[in-house]
């Protein structure tokens, strides 16, 4: 029968990490996953190049019922200490866009250090290998059976990530086990995630799939409070594309962690412009049809859709349009609100927002506050990031957290008279 120190259920970017460390401390860990393919989150991610992490990773970048919950962990293990990690095995990268890092080869050369620092810590991996069953033990221990027999361990990670692309692996299975072992949970939803809009209701702007543009886009959060303060605007400025089926890109993903069923968002498709200004200074200077003029702000394709959305005739003289029909044109460019139907769902979503309720854990050490020896790190826990590299960051930051509590709750059992 195996008596590890550590049990890590789940090997991806979390458990993986987790697993590294805590061997290089000197613990016993035995790494275990059901998926036959390892870390095939972190090989699919940033497009198959791996957007390990954001130089800019803050607190304030993170979604969670507890806001506050991530910053130790961050303060303790930052970007930075994970870039010098990526450094010194070699690996070539550079920055995309706002702090977002990404491998300049592949994702794989992620995979193969992660690799690389298990071994070093002399870390044994299950794989493929199934958890039937876990139970605490009178030691104040916990007993699993597994594939290949019981196991019996003092220290038990769970590590098992979200819900989004069961394809190649997710499952419930760390919720559940918080779930049945008494925490509370806040309720998963899709993050990172395109929206989508009733088939009759986008049917004007499917002629507009495939356009991308930076925008502005916003959505009010129901806060729970009362009165003026019952809801916090969230906005970015990111890139927009429109799908047949509703919105992508950047901008959309951002939001969609933060939208609610039900709200609305907004988006301004020229930000910085003054379009009203624009198109009444047209109006005294330009003897073009509004259609073209338009286009000069957006594109043809998307002015003669949009004036036609708005059931305008787009081949109108400038010095002809109605100041009222202008003012119309640009609210609906500047101010345009919709309200989603939902989103492409898990199979589509990079992330899961909710998770194991950070109240029933120690932002230390990420300890449950009703099992001392059971952690919850990475995504399974309610703790997710912005596009852009700071998930990664996270499951990296939360990970070192746990193997260094790992080491110390060790440390305090063997001082025990």
């Amino acid at each position: 029968m195996t008596t590890p120190d550590v049990m890590v259920i789940g090997a991806g970017a979390a458990g993986l990490f987790c697993a590294a460390q805590a061997g290089q401390l000197g613990l016993k860990v035995v790494l275990i996953d059901h998926a036959p393919k390892l870390a095939e989150k972190i090989r699919i991610s940033g497009g198959g190049r791996c957007n390990f992490t954001n130089r800019e990773a803050t607190p304030a970048n993170y979604v969670s019922e507890n806001p506050h919950f991530a910053r130790s962990a961050l303060a303790r293990y930052p970007s930075s200490e994970f870039i010098a990690l990526v450094q010194r095995y070699g690996i070539a990268f550079h920055e995309k866009h706002k702090g977002q890092l990404f491998c300049d080869d592949s994702a794989e050369q992620i995979i193969r250090m992660l690799l690389t620092e298990c071994e070093r810590g002399g870390v044994e991996r299950w794989q493929p290998c199934s958890v039937s069953d876990v139970q605490s033990d009178e030691a104040g221990g916990w007993r699993l059976q597994t594939d290949r027999g019981v196991v019996h361990t003092p220290q038990l990670v769970i590590a098992t990530g979200g819900l989004p692309v069961p394809k190649i692996g997710a499952t419930d299975f760390g919720l559940k086990l918080a779930e049945r072992l008494g925490h509370r949970l806040v309720a998963p939803r899709t993050a990172l995630v395109p929206l989508t809009f009733a088939a009759n209701d986008w049917a004007p702007f499917v002629p507009m799939a495939g356009i991308a543009m930076p925008v502005c886009i916003s959505t009010r959060t129901p806060t729970g409070g009362k009165g003026k303060k019952a809801f916090v605007e969230t906005q970015f400025f990111e890139d927009l594309l429109f799908t047949h089926r509703g919105l992508s890109g950047p901008a959309v993903l951002q939001i969609s962690s933060f939208w609610r069923p039900g709200h609305a968002i907004t988006i301004d498709l020229l930000p910085g412009t003054d379009v009203l200004e624009h198109l009444l200074k047209a109006k005294q200077q330009s003897r073009r049809h509004l259609g073209n003029e338009l286009a000069g702000l957006l594109t043809q394709r998307l002015a003669d859709a949009w004036l036609q959305m708005l059931g305008v005739d787009g081949t109108q003289a400038m010095p002809q349009v109605p100041d009222a029909q202008l003012r119309r044109i640009a609210e609906s460019l500047q101010a345009w609100s919709l309200t989603p139907a939902g989103t492409e769902g898990w199979n589509k979503a990079e992330v899961m927002a909710g998770g194991v309720d950070t109240r029933d854990l120690s932002s230390q050490t990420m300890a449950s506050k009703h099992h001392p020896s059971l952690y919850f790190i990475g995504e399974v826990v309610d703790v997710t990031g912005w596009l852009g590299g700071y998930n990664f960051q996270w499951a990296w930051a939360s990970a070192v957290a746990c193997a260094q509590a790992l080491k110390q709750s060790q440390q305090d059992t063997l001082s025990k008279p």
